[in-house]
């Protein structure tokens, strides 16, 4: 049956990624749509299973992984500060709007709060794709909201602990939860230096088929479990794993041989999945919940992640691409969605419908990308997006 899905899923991303770009739209909204087409809510098609939760992992592992090697270290330390900034007003202005967009339904200010958290979250894996389709991905402004989504999500998972501690029960020591984040960006930051290279040589003489790329898939997912068993998530460990690999001379050899396996296998089911969490069951009195809270979600990246690119310099219009980019929660809301139905923060009523709020904020953003930023050739020099430092 798997079989079947495989076919299905290849065929109908490719066939909807196309017709996206015929409509002037990113082939990545196309993929989400068609995900949502095939599952569970509409036609049935394809349905939620460990082998294709595997084959998504994957996907978003090396499309992070991709965007990791093609991340220009000058750009990301140079933007660091906006990177901070963006991170921060994306945190704020979502748990401000989020708590009071809450208390018009007369939910607990714990619950209140926990939808705040949860609208704070960032998944840039849309965004990432969506960038790199468009030619922004290696520039300033993709390096600020790379920075910024990694930050946004070691601040958010340290909060979403603070408040499943205290509302919650759950018993977490915070100085041992930020100890371990701080430690793991010491050995990961160590290790791209100093293991990494060496690593990759050493396989580099081995006299066995392609062995640059084994290498470099066990840089990849090493990094990917070193950084969940920190409780960090594991997209952050292969974009370090992608930026570690991207200083060496077989950068190029690897993006080249990565890129086939990750787009022409393994990320239509990260896109598909997305959709594959749509519900349309018992949505009928929650239609005004959903508008609501869709709007307070994009309003409040938009707003918030903007503000925070225009002060540290960026122009207005790239400020407004950046906050943006910032809008999707994808597959990182999801889970503390979950989490919050388990530990009793998050309504069961409301479950469903926060999901939906979720799939909007990844629907919506790849158009936006696109009307902000446009389409920049390879090689193409902006000097209006640029960043007056």
């Amino acid at each position: 049956m798997f079989i079947l899905q495989i076919v299905i899923i290849l065929l109908a991303t490719k066939i909807a990624g196309q017709l996206s770009i015929r409509l002037g739209q990113p082939s990545v909204l196309g993929k989400i749509i068609v995900g949502i087409l095939l599952g569970p809510a509409l036609l049935g098609w394809v349905h939620d299973t460990e082998v294709l939760d595997v084959f998504s992992e994957i996907g978003v592992l090396l499309l992070m992984f991709l965007a990791g090697l093609e991340t220009n270290m000058k750009d990301l330390n140079q933007n660091k500060n906006a990177a901070i900034l963006v991170a921060v007003g994306g945190i704020i202005a979502p748990i401000v709007l989020g708590y009071f967009g809450a208390q018009i339904y007369d939910l607990s200010n714990q619950e209140a709060i926990f939808i705040g958290l949860l609208l704070s979250a960032t998944s840039v894996s849309i965004s990432v794709q969506t960038l790199r389709e468009l030619g922004w991905l290696n520039s300033k402004e993709g390096s600020a909201l790379l920075g910024a989504a990694v930050l946004d999500d070691i601040i958010v998972v340290i909060l979403i602990a603070i408040a499943m501690s205290l509302f919650a029960g759950s018993d977490t020591n915070l100085a041992l939860l930020i100890g371990k984040k701080i430690l793991f960006f010491v050995i990961i930051i160590l290790a791209s230096k100093w293991l990494v290279p060496r690593f990759i040589q050493l396989f580099s003489r081995f006299k066995v088929t392609e062995t640059i790329l084994s290498a470099a898939l066990i840089v990849c997912f090493g990094f990917a479990y070193f950084a969940e068993s920190f409780g960090v998530a594991g997209i952050i460990g292969t974009f370090v794993a992608g930026i570690a690999i991207a200083q060496t001379k077989f950068k190029e050899e690897i993006e080249h041989k990565i890129e086939p396996i990750a787009n022409g296998v393994f990320v239509p089911f990260f896109f598909v999945s997305i959709g594959l969490a749509v519900s349309f069951e018992g949505i009928g009195n929650q239609v005004g919940f959903i508008t609501i809270f869709s709007v307070l979600a994009i309003l409040s990246k938009f707003i918030g992640s903007g503000i925070g690119a225009r002060i540290s310099g960026f122009n207005t219009k790239s400020s407004m691409g950046i906050g943006a980019g910032m809008i999707s929660r994808g597959e990182v809301a999801l889970i503390l969605a979950a989490m919050g139905l388990e530990s009793g923060l998050l309504p069961t009523e409301y479950f469903t419908a926060m999901i939906i709020v979720v799939i909007v904020t990844t629907l919506v953003t790849p158009p936006l990308l696109k009307v902000f930023f446009g389409t920049r050739k390879k090689g193409q020099v902006d000097n209006s997006q640029s960043l007056s430092m």
